[in-house]
Order: C-alpha cells, then sequence, then structure tokens
C-alpha cells in the first residue's frame, strides 16, 4: 500500500514526502496531476494525497478521472483556509477528507492511515468476494490470509486427494463442517452424497438407527425399511460431528465399518459393502476421552490418523476483520441494501477481540451490527477506561449511522433530521469515520 501525493510546489512536495516517509509511509510524488493519473490502475493498492488548486487539473478534475478509474480509491486533499467550502463541496462528490495547510503531521499520518487501511480491507474483500463465488477454489470456501489459514488451506487441498479417513480437530465455531465439504467437494466421491450427522444431536434410541438403517419388524414401531446414512453416503462421504458424543455401543459398529467398509442394518444379518469417506469431527482429543472411559481406545486410534486440527480466530491474526466485513457484505446483498460503515473504533474492537465462539461469533456480531443492534464503537473489555470525548463521539456516531439509514442515506435529509446543516454533518461524517 503506497500514497500517490500530488502537488505543483516542489518544496511543498519534498516537505511533506519526507514527514510521511519518516512514518514510515510508502510515497509516491507526482508534481504533475496527469503523471499521478496514469500511475492508478483499477484495484491499485494505494490512496491519493493531493493539492486542490493545481495549474493543469485542478483537485475536481483530478477526482473526476481518478473515480472513472477506479470509485473506491480514497483521495484527500490539501486546502488552503479559503478552500474549504471547496473541500466540503469535494466531500460531497466522494473526496475521503481534506487537510488544511499548513498541514498538521500528526493529523495528516493518521487520516492517511485510515484511508489506507480502509483501502486495504476493500480491496481484500473484493477479493474474497470473487473467490467466494468461485465454488471451484478452496479459498473461496476458507476465508482469511492469516499464515494459520493459508496453512490449513493446503494441507485441506492436499487430503482431499486422497481417499483416507480425516479427523477434525477445533473449538466449536472455528469452521469443522466447512472443512469437511472441502475434504469431499474436491476429493474422488464429489458426485456423491455429502451426508451430515451431528452425534450430539441425537438420542441413544435412534442414533444407530439412523446410522445403520433398519428393516421392518427390527423393534417396536419399526414398520417398514429404513435406509440408513451411512448407506446413504455410499460412494461420497459420511461426516460424523461430535463423534466424541457417540455411545459406546454405536461406536462398536462403526469400528467395523471403518475396519470391513461393510454394514448390517438393525434386524438383518446380510452384509451390505459400502465405499465411503469418513470424516469426523471433535472437540476434545478422543485418545484422552479412552483413558477417561468416555470412547473407545480403539477407534480413537483409528480415528486419529489423518488430523487436522483446526485453528481458533485467535490464531489467525487479520482473518477476525475480513470475516467481519465479508459476513456485512453478505447480510447487505441478501436485504439490497447498503452496508453500515466499518469505523475506526470499530474495526480495532473486532482485531484486538478474543472472540471465543470463533466465526460463529464474528458471523452473529455481523448480522448484529447489520441489523443496528450494536453501535458502531463496540467497547472492548480489554480496552482502557474511555474519556468523556469517546463517549459523545460514539453516541454522535450511533446517531448519525441510524438517522442516515433511516433517511435511506441522503445527506440533505439526514442533517435537517438531526438539526444541524449539511457542512457540519460532513465534518462530524469526516471525524468520526463514517462513510455512505
Amino acid at each position: 500500500m503506497c500514497v500517490l501525493f500530488c502537488d505543483d510546489d516542489p518544496e511543498v512536495l519534498e516537505a511533506l514526502t519526507e514527514s510521511l516517509r519518516i512514518e514510515e509511509l510508502s510515497v509516491r510524488p507526482f508534481t504533475r496531476a496527469q503523471s499521478l493519473i496514469e500511475a492508478l490502475s483499477p484495484g491499485t493498492p494505494c490512496v491519493v494525497l493531493s493539492d486542490v488548486r493545481m495549474p493543469d487539473i485542478d483537485g475536481f478534475s483530478l477526482l473526476a478521472r481518478l473515480q472513472a478509474i477506479d470509485p473506491g480509491v480514497p483521495v484527500l486533499f490539501l486546502t488552503g483556509h479559503g478552500d474549504v467550502p471547496l473541500a466540503v463541496q469535494a466531500l460531497r462528490q466522494g473526496a475521503w477528507d481534506f487537510i488544511e495547510k499548513p498541514a498538521d503531521p500528526l493529523v495528516l499520518v493518521q487520516s492517511l492511515k485510515r484511508a489506507l487501511s480502509h483501502r486495504a480491507t476493500i480491496l481484500e474483500n473484493q477479493r474474497l468476494k470473487a473467490a467466494s463465488r468461485d465454488l471451484s477454489s478452496i479459498e473461496g470456501r476458507v476465508l482469511g490470509s492469516a499464515p494459520a489459514t493459508v496453512k490449513l488451506r493446503q494441507t485441506l487441498s492436499r487430503l482431499a486427494e486422497t481417499s483416507v479417513d480425516v479427523l477434525l480437530m477445533g473449538e466449536t465455531g472455528t469452521g469443522k463442517e466447512v472443512a469437511a465439504r472441502v475434504l469431499h467437494d474436491f476429493g474422488v466421491g464429489r458426485n456423491h452424497p455429502f451426508v451430515a450427522v451431528n452425534c450430539g444431536a441425537l438420542a441413544e434410541t435412534v442414533l444407530e438407527s439412523e446410522l445403520f438403517g433398519h428393516e421392518a419388524g427390527a423393534f417396536t414401531g419399526a414398520s417398514k425399511q429404513r435406509i440408513g446414512k451411512i448407506e446413504h453416503a455410499n460412494g461420497g462421504t459420511l461426516f460424523l460431528d461430535e463423534i466424541e458424543s457417540m455411545p459406546l455401543s454405536a461406536q462398536v459398529r462403526l469400528l467395523r465399518v471403518l475396519q470391513e467398509r461393510s454394514l448390517v442394518r438393525l434386524g438383518s444379518n446380510k452384509e451390505i459393502p459400502v465405499k465411503l469417506r469418513v470424516i469426523t469431527a471433535a472437540k476434545e482429543d478422543l485418545v484422552e476421552a479412552s483413558k477417561q472411559g468416555r470412547f473407545r481406545e480403539d477407534l480413537a486410534y483409528r480415528l486419529d490418523v489423518a488430523r487436522v486440527d483446526i485453528p481458533p480466530l485467535r490464531a489467525r491474526t487479520g482473518d477476525a476483520e475480513i470475516l467481519f466485513a465479508y459476513f456485512l457484505m453478505l447480510a447487505a446483498e441478501r436485504e439490497a441494501m447498503p452496508p453500515p460503515p466499518i469505523t475506526p473504533a470499530l474495526n480495532a474492537f473486532v482485531a484486538r477481540h478474543s472472540w471465543p465462539g470463533n466465526i460463529r461469533e464474528v458471523r452473529n456480531r455481523a448480522e448484529k451490527y447489520f441489523l443496528g443492534l450494536d453501535p458502531p464503537a463496540i467497547p472492548s473489555d480489554e480496552a482502557d477506561e474511555p474519556s468523556l470525548q469517546s463517549h459523545r463521539d460514539a453516541a454522535e456516531a450511533v446517531a448519525i449511522t441510524q438517522a442516515l439509514r433511516t433517511n435511506n442515506f441522503r445527506v440533505g435529509r439526514t442533517a435537517e433530521s438531526l438539526g444541524i446543516s449539511r457542512k457540519t454533518l460532513y465534518l462530524k461524517m469526516q471525524k468520526l469515520g463514517i462513510e455512505y
């Protein structure tokens, strides 16, 4: 990510470029707006910083031409005191921010960093959105860019090419069923059924019948023959979630299926051959559970051969922000409405929260935020005691965001409903990081 900086005054250009580089920002300086325009292409990982008054192409013409190339690129303007009305007009036309000259380096750097972070998130969301529409891509199923996520995708890709049974280990909400479906959809049995069974959701009295099937008259109430889940998955994949909850009696029968690749329906003596991949998922170590007498030791070792550990979200640095924005985008697409803005305060919370519920919790919070049930600046239990100003900013952000949505994101009506001028509303939105 870099800053494309244009100013026709060489001294200003050199001084600010050096200041930004001291702050470890990558900067490409330009003395002519046309040269900057030629350096931009759709999806360029950058933001633009430019003077408003320039001899060849002024700031408004520059903004229009940049938006024609890439409407999502953030453009920040440097303005003289007398140019503030022009800068407000620029905000109305889609500029990200304006900074009055002489620019306060701290204010400028903070605004640029917010814009760079926003740009990075938007580009990543576009990439993930494109990938998620491509069902032929594992990257479209297992989202994220953290090293642990990349390693997980590589492991799943390698195992999908085999027919070996797999044990998925991970906390609740980490996406074990998603991983199981990846193994199936990219495996040799992709054209055959994927059958999922939650062992913890079925009563012991019906689990064996659900898994192995039964003949008519096998027990009271068995009025007709039933094909079980294992037989139904023949040729494809059987996914047994929460395998640690399976009763010991069913474990004995499952072990035989794994060893012999055949089953016997309840009430029958006939062996039925089956060819399938068995994927199991557990939240706890099965070998350890066997030592406590809660799981068969032979089955534990039989399952724990090709083991894949699904990392919790707290071990996937950077993925929470990506997933939150992605689920927010899905909610907006579902309701055909623009998504509410992800403010810097909200993004900071998402980044530092521990997410004990993992991906499931992220999706839940994103849905709540879309529905207006979570304020933009979500407080963190790890944060310092918030100041009075931070409380005031958070309250204003909530009020402005809700008013924008109520008025269908029409700024004029929103300003009227809040009892403030359009200029004041634009300035407050810029200060609070509210986009629309």
